[in-house]
């Protein structure tokens, strides 16, 4: 490796730790869930077994590496991380192409996972953590080491269930072993978790699927992606144009298709586009040679949409923002349970759990499982999509007893606040009131 490719990594090492610390005082609630699944994991439960976790368990034991710590070790893990996925785009432009192709590659992929929607690019949660082994899944099939190449996919799949478009791609290379090298952690880990992973996570994710947008959502949203990210699309472009490599073409095709399966469309879905991209991008960037200028205006779209919000969050770590509402109340909800106790969490507010690091009084670190109403929809929606299932978790539930309960959810949508079922009425009469901030109510077990 050259000195000035060490010190463009160098560089973009730097630049990729100052937007995290830029991040440091806040939490999103796509990192929070994992990080209260590993605080969990630290006080002796399993996945699955005993605490109910909708992800694949490498999504959540990752976090096990920095204790579940906010703050500092968490925007340190996420800088790590974000640049080893620069370093593997780098070494796979660079294999196929050169070194100026590599340093291309890298800073495209880190300054599209810095200037994007904040929820989507700062967390480390499924959708980004299978951009690294995404992209080496493929890596190794192009060079010819197709094992290694199927386990690589295959611990994809432990991240997210995506990685079966991730294998589908690499099949594009490589030849049928690749589905052998799959098979060893795909199902070592079926063996290992047993029926409750299948059913947490591959049985509720197929409700997420079956209940996803109308296809005119899907069409709209991927249209603002594309506007945002039309200098990778502008340079693949030319790259497929110049050089028509249908195993490239075919590679941005399934991940296409993996953004739409679902048909959800949230902007961390498009993750799954962005190894291709860049690395067809950076080969465009230098066949544009004189007219790369244009490339370069298009970084300007994302540019000026969510480079401020750094520089704010720099000078003003604590300023109004109606993204971090939720997260501010969670902060305020915490300071009326004391450091002691075990913990329910009503609504979708894993936060709560990592700001307060109580231990889970329930094998649940949310109220989907026990409602039945998905996440994205139940601020404003009632709806169950698995009646008789919550039904049966919240018998499991009255057979625990936690220290607190916060209902996070109940004054933002009333009809599916905790007192509002039946069956649990008896058992929250141990419970009384012990405060309320805007949007929580926390409650104390009395008995």
């Amino acid at each position: 490796m050259s000195w000035s490719a060490i010190r463009a990594l160098i560089l973009l090492f730097a630049g990729i730790l100052i937007s995290r610390l830029c991040h440091l005082r806040v939490v999103w609630v796509e990192e929070a869930y994992p990080a209260a699944a590993a605080l969990q994991i630290l006080n002796g439960k399993a996945l699955y077994r005993d605490i109910w976790f909708d992800k694949p368990p490498l999504s959540a034991t990752t976090y096990l590496l920095w204790g579940a710590q906010a703050g500092l070790p968490l925007r340190l893990a996420g800088t790590v991380f974000i640049f080893l996925c620069c370093l593997s785009v780098f070494l796979f432009a660079r294999e196929v192409w050169s070194e100026r192709e590599g340093v291309t590659a890298s800073a495209l992929l880190a300054f599209f996972l810095t200037f994007g929607v904040p929820s989507a690019v700062m967390p480390l949660a499924p959708d980004l953590l299978m951009v690294l082994p995404h992209t080496l899944a493929v890596f190794f099939a192009w060079r010819g080491r197709p094992l290694l190449s199927g386990v690589l996919a295959g611990l994809a799949l432990l991240v997210n269930g995506k990685a079966l478009f991730v294998l589908a791609a690499c099949l594009l290379w490589a030849g049928p072993v690749v589905l052998l090298g799959f098979a060893i952690p795909a199902v070592a880990s079926f063996l290992w978790f047993g029926g409750p992973y299948y059913e947490q996570v591959w049985q509720w994710g197929a409700l997420y699927s079956e209940h996803g947008f109308a296809w005119q959502t899907g069409f709209v949203r991927t249209l603002n992606w594309a506007g945002f990210q039309a200098a990778l699309l502008a340079g693949a472009a030319v790259f497929l144009w110049r050089e028509n490599n249908w195993r490239w073409a075919g590679w941005v095709l399934l991940s296409l298709l993996a953004v739409g399966a679902g048909w959800r469309f949230f902007p961390r879905y498009y993750f799954q586009l962005l190894p291709p991209l860049v690395l067809l991008s950076a080969r465009g960037y230098t066949l544009m040679k004189s007219r790369r200028w244009i490339l370069l205006a298009l970084l300007l779209i994302p540019l000026v949409r969510f480079g401020p919000r750094y520089v704010q969050l720099a000078v003003h770590p604590d300023a109004p923002w109606s993204d971090r509402e939720l997260e501010q109340d969670s902060r305020v909800a915490v300071n009326l349970m004391k450091p002691a106790g075990s913990l329910l969490v009503w609504g979708y507010r894993p936060d709560i759990f990592v700001f307060s690091r109580l231990p889970a009084g329930t094998p649940f670190l949310d109220s989907q499982p026990l409602t039945g109403v998905l996440a994205d929809r139940h601020l404003t929606n009632s709806d169950s999509v698995a009646p008789g299932l919550a039904r049966r978790n919240r018998q499991r539930l009255i057979e625990t007893a936690p220290m607190w309960i916060a209902d996070g959810l109940g004054l933002l949508n009333p009809s599916l606040a905790i007192t509002q079922y039946p069956d649990l009425q008896g058992w929250l009469q141990n419970y009384e009131v012990a405060g309320r901030t805007r949007e929580t109510v926390v409650y104390r077990r009395t008995q």
